[in-house]
């Protein structure tokens, strides 16, 4: 805007996000595909923060990433509780 000449003010920016986030926001989340029937649990190791932790990742049969889990144990009851809230959430 200000190559253009315009000046906006931070009110004005706050106000137009008031007014048209939402709009936006619900557009966007219509566009995401719905997830596929089948889907799969990947689980791996991963290095954060030179820290070792194990990623569950539940991912539909297009590749679509529905949840993410990141612990520092492998702990297969709380990756259970995260695929029942993906089902729960999708049906």
């Amino acid at each position: 805007m200000a190559e253009r000449g315009v000046d906006v003010t931070y009110e004005t920016a706050r106000r137009w996000a008031l007014k048209f986030g939402q709009i936006c926001a619900h557009k966007l989340g219509r566009k995401r595909p719905r997830p596929d029937d089948r889907w799969h649990q990947d689980d791996k190791f991963v290095s954060i923060n030179g820290n070792r932790k194990y990623l569950w990742r539940a991912v539909d049969s297009g590749g679509e990433v529905l949840g993410i889990l990141v612990q520092s144990r492998r702990n297969k009851q709380a990756a259970l509780k995260l695929m029942r809230k993906l089902l729960k959430a999708q049906g």
